[in-house]
């Protein structure tokens, strides 16, 4: 099996926390062209507005993509969506949507071989696991708007008082505060409660 990823060293680091359970061939590249043989292209550096084309000329391999905001209808057919975002890749569970069943079997299969077991969930944006923490990236932001308390201090009472690997400041620099306010802004389409604060939006943006 050949599996071609294009990845940063955070995201090669995070995919291969679990290691490799079966001989296959890796090949690492900042661009992706048709390789002759090659069984999965994996994109975590995907980009809607600029790789599509570049990945269109990959098939009829399996193309998989970090993509948490867009659905899989607004993306060309036969891509596989998953949560690349930083430290969530790194888990031994990989979040992502397919509505076609040939292509979730052969997906599980690529996971599998990052000793990942695949998560399968509805097709929405943010999957799950990046809705709800940009929610509570979002109510710390807010939270530190009212004057409540330091980003410090809001990120040591979470980490201490819920038990979470990253305080909601801590963790908004890790996967980046301007993805944090997009998958918040789309989300705030159909639901207000969405809506990124003010401060959130300022740093993110400007």
């Amino acid at each position: 099996m050949t599996i071609v990823v294009r990845a940063d060293e955070l995201q090669k680091k995070e995919l291969l926390a679990q290691g490799i359970n079966k001989e296959v061939q890796i090949q690492w590249s900042d661009k992706l062209i048709p390789v002759a043989g090659v069984d999965c292209y994996i994109d975590l550096l995907f980009n809607a507005q600029s790789h599509i084309a570049e990945l269109s000329a990959l098939h009829p391999a399996l193309i998989i993509v970090n993509e948490v905001c867009n659905t899989t209808d607004q993306l060309p057919a036969g891509l596989i969506r998953m949560n690349g975002w930083a430290t969530f890749l790194k888990r031994p569970v990989v979040e992502a949507s397919c509505t076609e069943a040939g292509l979730r079997t052969k997906a599980e299969k690529i996971f599998e071989v990052f000793n990942k077991k695949t998560e399968w969930v509805a097709d929405i944006p943010g999957f799950i696991s990046p809705r709800v923490v940009t929610t509570i990236i979002n109510e710390a932001y807010i939270t530190l708007e009212e004057k409540v308390s330091s980003k410090t201090e809001i990120d040591i009472a979470m980490k201490l008082g819920t038990n979470y690997p990253y305080g909601p400041f801590e963790w908004s620099e890790k996967i980046g505060l301007k993805k944090i306010y997009n998958l918040l802004s789309i989300l705030a389409q159909t639901n207000k409660s969405y809506e990124p604060s003010l401060l959130l939006k300022k740093e993110a943006l400007y």
